[in-house]
């Protein structure tokens, strides 16, 4: 399993012979509006694409956790082939399919294509009346034989639906999303430094990928800054937190029962 990150929460992922693009949002610097209400108030994204991403091959499949404008916008919508099979929460569909997308599939709770096996998880973006603002959100869990079983939390903060997902699948790799992107008012709508150290104490068998930072002005928290945190906690041994652009390969691992 080949993962790369693009930018912000936009991977690039080869899994089982398939390349699928994860959350593709391809605007340019500077060329969205910040996320009202919310601090550092500039505009998104703050950084470029690291390469031309038309030079990357033409994804087998699109997997989007969520239809919010920092994982899919209408540069991506343009980009991509209609003809491709583009993976989704039902909650989306219809607004994937606005984009005159012909091949969307709704994950309900779990479906297998071209040999991979793809189920659903749940999440909470976030605590009480924001958290209900926010909707729905998905992540998903993938599994094919010869490959690991990979965990993609999506935005969700740590709670029991994540270490539900832990429990049942024993993901190898997981990928959080953890900028600790936030409002003005009340607490982190996905994972901050801690719950980034609750995930990796929960599944202390796997490999964990950070995304999901330094690329809008909602998000808070630096690669830096959650380096040196999982540092002093001992868990940065086992956490990946790459820059937009590099890619990470990743085998088998064993997870501990």
């Amino acid at each position: 399993m080949i993962i790369q990150l693009i930018r912000s929460a936009s991977l690039r992922m080869e899994y089982a012979g398939k390349q699928f693009w994860v959350d593709p949002m391809f605007a340019e610097a500077g060329t969205l509006p910040p996320i009202p209400n919310s601090p550092n108030p500039r505009p998104n994204p703050l950084v470029g694409l690291p390469f031309d991403i038309d030079r990357l091959p033409v994804p087998d499949a699109v997997l989007l956790t969520h239809n919010h404008p920092d994982h899919f916008d209408p540069s991506a919508a343009d980009r991509l082939p209609k003809e491709i099979p583009f993976f989704c929460q039902p909650e989306d569909a219809a607004a994937i399919q606005s984009h005159r997308f012909a091949h969307v599939r709704a994950i309900d709770s779990s479906l297998e294509w071209e040999g991979i096996r793809i189920y659903r998880t749940g999440g909470k973006h976030g605590t009480g009346a924001i958290g209900e603002m926010m909707g729905p959100v998905s992540g998903f869990v993938l599994e094919a034989e010869g490959e690991p079983t990979l965990y993609l939390t999506g935005d969700t903060i740590w709670c029991d639906e994540v270490e539900e997902a832990i429990r049942r699948y024993r993901p190898s790799v997981i990928v959080c999303f953890a900028g600790d992107a936030r409002f003005l008012e009340g607490g982190p709508i996905i994972m901050d430094k801690e719950d980034v150290a609750a995930l990796a104490a929960a599944a202390p068998g796997s490999r964990i990928l950070v995304a999901h930072m330094e690329s809008w002005n909602h998000c808070l928290l630096s690669r830096d800054e959650l380096a040196q945190y999982l540092r002093d906690e001992d868990l940065l041994a086992r956490v990946d937190i790459p820059r937009d652009g590099d890619t990470l390969s990743y085998s088998q691992v064993p997870t501990s029962s």
